[in-house]
This record gives structure tokens, sequence and C-alpha cells, in this order.
């Protein structure tokens, strides 16, 4: 199969599960084209089915902001008859998958069809699809979809509440790869941050307010009462400032790393004790997988696709959105010696549920769907 992928190529959800889809699939045999304006963060070159299009967006001084959605389309439409794609999954609504009903468009005037698969990954639902700037584009782009999924029922949930969609969204939940997200031997590093033995929490996020980081600094506060522990803040965002203030004002400034963006968070995981997101809106959760695919237990508030990903009790705990005290009071329970074997161990087991292995042939499954019923002849 021979299918093109447009994604954002950042260190967001979407963008990390679109590579790392597009990535698997290449290995299983298909031919992968990825078209967006940048390289994405975890694309590797070293697979013959692997193909980069960058879209290029020309400065005109008659636009005051850059036409992207345009280039895209007709990026779309180059690529796609060059190279005979036979499907295209664009992931995030906004502007997507209007820019593949544009290109869809031009290509049917000239005789061809491809169809059009949209997946929803949170955001572009949740926040940005619902500003009635572009709820009418959302509505129209994700019904004129040939196949639409969401990564979580919740997702596909809020997506019937909010727009008056009539097609049908199958659920294709996140995954993990196993091989690269697993718990790696880094003694050395956990020796250099916890040098006498405390125990290691960790958050990564974009650093955004939904993330709920202050969440975080003060549940990390709390847990310094009773025993010794550092936390690990991996990425950065517009909070970031508010965030290191907050640090100074609880004075927990020496036990706090802001680590910044890393590409290999997975060595951070493999040294940590715990795992916190108290996000006010999580439509699946990724960044919790992987810590759990490293045997790190969660800390998670019970907003959006969190619940379905989290196991109560086992490979962590589920607290409403805000709860300072419960959620220092669970991080706890899970941190005793007596307790934490246990809860690292479910934690693995849940994630391995979600491996690639097994969620990669639900899409193919999908792809060959959507492909029969477009060569179906119209009655």
């Amino acid at each position: 199969m021979k299918i093109g992928i447009v994604c954002y190529p950042t260190f967001g959800g979407s963008g990390v599960v679109a590579t790392e889809l597009g990535i698997a699939l290449a290995k299983k045999g298909h031919k992968v084209h990825f078209i967006t304006y940048s390289q994405p963060t975890r694309l590797d070159f070293f697979n013959k089915n692997l193909f980069y299009h960058q879209v290029e967006v020309p400065s005109y001084p008659l636009f005051q902001y850059p036409p992207y959605e345009l280039a895209l389309a007709s990026q779309l439409v180059t690529v796609i008859k060059n190279e005979s794609l036979d499907l295209l999954h664009v992931h995030y609504a906004i502007p997507h998958a209007s820019a593949a009903y544009l290109a869809k468009q031009i290509l049917r005037s000239e005789g061809m069809d491809i169809p059009v698969i949209t997946t929803l990954h949170g955001t572009d639902i949740t926040l940005v699809g619902k500003d009635a700037s572009y709820e009418p584009v959302v509505t129209f782009s994700i019904n004129q979809s040939d196949g639409v999924t969401a990564v979580s029922e919740n997702l596909r949930e809020d997506t019937y509440s909010h727009f008056k969609i009539s097609k049908d969204i199958q659920v294709i939940p996140n995954f993990i790869d196993l091989q690269r997200f697993k718990r790696q031997k880094k003694d050395h590093f956990k020796k250099a941050i916890a040098p006498e033995g405390e125990k290691l929490i960790v958050h990564t996020s974009n650093f955004r307010k939904v993330k709920r980081v202050e969440d975080v600094v003060k549940v990390f506060h709390n847990i310094r009462q009773h025993l010794s522990a550092r936390l690990l803040l991996v990425g950065d965002g517009p909070e970031r400032n508010h965030i290191e203030n907050l640090c100074k004002e609880l004075g927990s400034c020496d036990d706090v790393r802001f680590l910044g963006k890393l590409e290999a968070v997975e060595e951070v995981l493999s040294v940590s004790d715990l795992f916190l997101i108290p996000s006010e809106k999580e439509s699946f959760g990724l960044a919790a997988l992987e810590a759990m695919a490293c045997e790190v237990p969660v800390i998670s508030s019970n907003t959006g696709g969190l619940p379905e990903l989290m196991v109560d009790g086992k490979t962590g705990f589920v607290c409403r959105v805000g709860d300072i005290e419960d959620m220092t009071t669970k991080a706890l329970t899970v941190l005793s010696d007596d307790h934490l074997p246990s809860f690292k161990a479910h934690a693995l087991a849940r994630a391995q549920e979600f491996d690639v292995e097994r969620i990669l042939p639900i899409y193919e499954d999908f792809y060959n769907k959507i492909l029969e019923q477009a060569t179906k002849p119209i009655s």
C-alpha cells in the first residue's frame, strides 16, 4: 500500500503518533510518504519505504499570514499524482482535513480519486474546533472524510456532542513501541540525579495551562514533607516561568530539575518512580502510556481518555482534576517500598496491551475497509 501521512511535525502527541504509525507501516512493507512543513521529530530515514515531502510556503507581501493550507493542498496533489498514492491519512482536523478535501476535489476534476482518513487527536476537537471561527470547516471536513478515527471513546463522544457529525467514528487507541519505551539500566544517571536514593517523580508536557503543571509542583511539595524526592520536569512552554517562580515560593528549587525538551524521554522514565499527569483535559494520555511502558506508575486526573487507559488502584490512581490532597495521598501510597514493585508491574502489563504490534493491524484493517468502499460502484 502507498500511504500519504499528514501531521504536525512536533513533540505533540498527534505528531508523535502519526510518525510512529508511519514508521511501523514502513517496517511492514508499506510505502509511507510524510507531507508536512518540516521533518517530523521522530522520523527515521533508515528505511527504504519512508519518504518525506516538504511543504514550502512562499512569502508574499500581499498575505498578512502565510497561506499554509493552500500550499499543503497543492503539495498533496503533486505527491499523490507523482507517487500514485492509494490512501491519504491526515492527523489533526485543522487544517489537514480541510486541505485534504481541497486536494481531493482538485484530483477528482482530473479524473482521479483518493480516499481520505482523518484521525482526531484531541485539541483539534476539544479546543480549536469549538471556536466559532473554525467549527463549520471542522464539521464539514470530518463529514467529507472517507473514514474517521478517534484515539479514545471520550474523544469520540466529545466530537458527536459538539459537532453535527454524520460519519461513523472508529476508536483506534494510541500505541507504544515497546522496543523503544522500556526500562533501561541507567544507574549512573539515577545516581547523578538522586545520590542519596531519593524517589524520582517525573512530568512531561508542553507546559500549557491545560496540563496543570502547577498541580505537579504542589503535589511534589507535599510529597517532600514525607520523604526525600526529586522532581524532573521534561518539556517547555508558556507556563515555564510561572512554574519556576512557584518553585521559588515553595522553596523546592533545589529538588526540581527543568530538563527542557528531550527526544530520549525514555531514559528519564527509566530512572523514575512515579509519573504525574494532572491535566484538565487529555484525549488519550500518550505521555502516561510511555511512562507505564517504562514501568513507571501514574497518578492522573479523571479527565478525557485517561480513565480508559489507567487501571485505578493497579497502574496507579485516578483522581479528580485539581484535587492536590488526594493526589498527594495516592502518590505516597504508590511510592511506599511495600507497594511500588506491584504498581510498576501492573503499569507495564497495561502498557503491553497497547503495543504497536497489536494496534497496527487495526489500522491496516481500517485502511483496507476504506479502500474497498472507495472502489465500490455508486448505486
